[in-house]
């Protein structure tokens, strides 16, 4: 593998940073759960692909969208 190929992995700290709405315990839990965004774990560290992020937040705006089109 190379450099490019985990230049769009973010940690959950960055993940929470860039989207602010995001709880780093939710996160947690959702893991625990088996939910929430495609992560892996490298050196003890949980790291997620930015797409997968937006995915599962588009993911979830179409599963709970309310009183017509977002």
């Amino acid at each position: 593998m190379t450099k490019d190929q985990f230049d769009d992995v973010i940690t959950t700290k960055q993940a929470c940073e860039h989207w602010p709405f995001l709880n780093p315990n939710t996160l947690r839990y959702l893991r625990h759960k088996g939910e929430g965004p495609a992560s892996f774990v490298i050196n003890g560290r949980v790291l997620y692909r930015r797409a997968e992020v937006e995915r599962w937040l588009a993911e979830q705006e179409q599963a709970t969208t309310r009183g017509g089109a977002a």
